[in-house]
């Protein structure tokens, strides 16, 4: 409101400046477009997203992450990630959003979470993960970004720009916003751009459901050590928790809370984790890049290599009024050898980050029933 206050007191000053029998016409338009200003800024101000629009978006970041990365067409996989998930989740502040844990087919060692209940995991990381209390401790996080609404409250924030400023006054204005949201927030969660405070919500927070519901805190510490050992020796950031120095204090917190908090749970579940995942994630020296992947889906471009031949990415979840996911497109990979990752690296890729995937964008539809989830979590041990 100060600064629409100030806009119509310089235009005030301004027409004072004119003739006098040109001052009466010009206060009444100058009154008109102050109050213009002030309406339009009290929309943008008024920016929220509805679970619905928080949904859309969530649904369409995620197909474009499927479709850079590809999803492992592993069933067996999918369905014990989303118990793990789902059984960490329900101990979260929002137990009855429809999670949807999504596997991504690549050797890059990340995690994403997207708006609305979309929680990614790469299949690199589950390969160098090795218990469920890791995996728990990953996936906690994940959803406090999710419940905490880390990326919505990014996405509002960069509504206020001058350029969305200027179209709220259109019919079209909100359904700007939300495409503009689409691409931000792909553009953001693929590149890891969390606040040091969110990113530190979201530990606090995710050691906490973990161990709610028995797993130790410490899988998300031992998950940490596992990444900073990886990127040893990398220049640029890499993926999850990238930076070093960061990942050494995230590591301290998380013991640090575990003790403060008496957060004693212990199960590790490392027995029923080897029975599911069964594979090894790759070195870091080993895992092929593409360079191009990203940039692409932002702005809705299809890549001109094969990876345009993709089917169309299923939506497994209920249409909302926006429409379903068919329309995004990019993405596309599969093994090149490590000097052509050290080539991308110098192109300004990084491997975890910028690791090729499969070509399969469908998701893999599992149901986890209640009665599963209460089942597995008297399993965890």
């Amino acid at each position: 409101m100060k600064a629409a206050a100030f806009v119509l007191s310089a235009a005030f000053v301004a027409a004072a400046a004119a003739p006098a029998h040109a001052q009466l016409g010009s206060l009444g338009k100058i009154k008109k477009g102050a109050d213009k200003a002030i309406e339009t800024k009290q929309k943008v101000d008024d920016v929220t997203f509805s679970e619905a629009e928080e949904r859309h978006i969530g649904e369409q970041v995620s197909a474009k992450l499927r479709t850079r990365f590809g999803v492992y067409q592993d069933e067996a996989v999918t369905k014990y990630v989303a118990l793990v998930g789902s059984t960490v989740a329900q101990a979260s502040s929002k137990p009855d959003l429809d999670w949807k844990f999504i596997v991504l087919d690549t050797d890059g060692v990340n995690a994403y979470a997207a708006p609305g209940g979309f929680i990614h995991v790469t299949r690199g990381l589950l390969g160098m993960l090795k218990n469920e209390s890791e995996l728990a401790g990953v996936l906690g996080h994940e959803v406090t970004h999710v419940t905490e609404r880390h990326t919505i409250d990014e996405l509002r924030r960069s509504a206020l720009s001058s350029d969305v400023t200027e179209a709220a006054g259109s019919s079209s204005w909100k359904a700007q916003i939300i495409s503009r949201s689409v691409n931000k927030g792909f553009d953001d969660i693929f590149n890891g751009k969390f606040s040091q405070g969110q990113e530190s919500d979201a530990d606090r927070i995710g050691i906490r459901l973990a161990n709610k519901v028995g797993y130790s805190p410490l899988g998300l510490a031992t998950a940490l050590q596992k990444i900073a050992d990886r990127n040893s020796g990398q220049k640029e950031p890499n993926g999850w928790f990238s930076s070093h120095p960061a990942l050494k204090s995230r590591i301290e917190a998380v013991d640090k809370q575990a003790t403060s908090e008496k957060l004693t749970a212990k199960a590790l579940g490392e027995s029923r984790y080897k029975q599911h995942i069964t594979f090894e994630a790759k070195a870091i020296t080993e895992v092929p890049t593409d360079t191009s992947g990203a940039s692409g889906l932002a702005s809705g471009d299809k890549k001109k290599d094969d990876t345009a031949k993709k089917e169309e990415p299923k939506n497994d979840t209920k249409k909302s009024h926006f429409g379903g996911l068919g329309s995004i497109t990019g993405g596309g990979k599969q093994a090149q050898s490590s000097q052509q990752t050290a080539s991308a690296g110098a192109r300004g890729g990084v491997p975890d980050r910028d690791a090729k995937g499969g070509s399969n964008p469908s998701i893999v539809a599992v149901k986890v029933t209640a009665a599963e989830i209460a089942a597995f979590k008297k399993g965890i041990a």
